[in-house]
């Protein structure tokens, strides 16, 4: 939050009119495809609300999926997402094979939806875990196509940022939220890891690997320390 307040910041530094950014969390779009309950995603919802209000109120605002049509269920808000800017499968999986950018796109997702499940509860075997990473990560491309036109048609006149690369020529322009070997990580895929000064993210098994402590934030797992900085 502070990061992005900041970039606000530097733009009003040299525009006049200054700059405030929307964060558009899609929490709410991706909840049934990745096994996340929707009362945690309201909850999540709640405290970024809480945390925007007290950080960057002038600088930062939410639109969720919720913002988009009032007074529908979570599972409706997705079912009218899907019927008014997805495509087919079939379209889909078509150009998942003829299009190098987009099958790239689509094996990153296999990869995470494979690792994010591969726990120690998961029970399954591998091999059955990446066929069905591979099926759900179908859906995980084409709602976030369909969140992609929404957000488009709520907000035709704004530069699109991204959490994620993104190639020269793309609607958006990806920035990083914070340093780290893997471009592709985000704060919601990895932990903060504070060392040397700085912050940098990095997978769990890595943080833990080093040798970094968990610190609690009103009992709540923060963000991780490394008491020797040499990473």
């Amino acid at each position: 939050m502070r990061f992005l307040a900041g970039l606000c910041d530097q733009i009003s530094a040299v525009y006049e009119p200054g700059a405030r950014i929307t964060i558009c969390a899609d929490g709410r779009v991706f909840a049934d495809l990745i096994g996340v309950p929707d009362a945690h995603v309201s909850a999540y919802q709640r405290a970024m609300a809480r945390l925007v209000a007290r950080e960057a109120p002038d600088a930062l605002r939410l639109f969720t999926l919720d913002d988009a049509a009032a007074g529908l269920c979570p599972d409706q808000l997705r079912r009218d997402l899907d019927s008014r800017y997805s495509e087919s499968l079939e379209q889909l999986r078509a150009e998942i094979r003829a299009n190098e950018n987009t099958r790239a796109t689509y094996l990153g997702i296999v990869r995470f939806l494979v690792e994010d499940r591969l726990g120690p509860d998961y029970q399954g075997t591998r091999s059955a875990l990446q066929r069905e990473s591979r099926d759900r990560a179908y859906g995980v491309v084409a709602r976030s196509r369909a969140w992609g036109r929404l957000v488009g048609d709520r907000f035709p006149h704004a530069v699109r940022l991204s959490i994620h690369p993104q190639p020269c020529g793309s609607a958006k322009l990806g920035i990083l939220l914070g340093g780290g070997a893997d471009s592709w990580l985000t704060p919601w895929h990895s932990v903060a890891v504070q060392g040397g000064g700085r912050f940098q993210l990095m997978k769990r098994a890595e943080a833990e690997r080093l040798g970094a402590v968990l610190v609690l934030d009103r009992g709540r797992p923060s963000h991780f320390v490394l008491t020797n900085s040499c990473t």
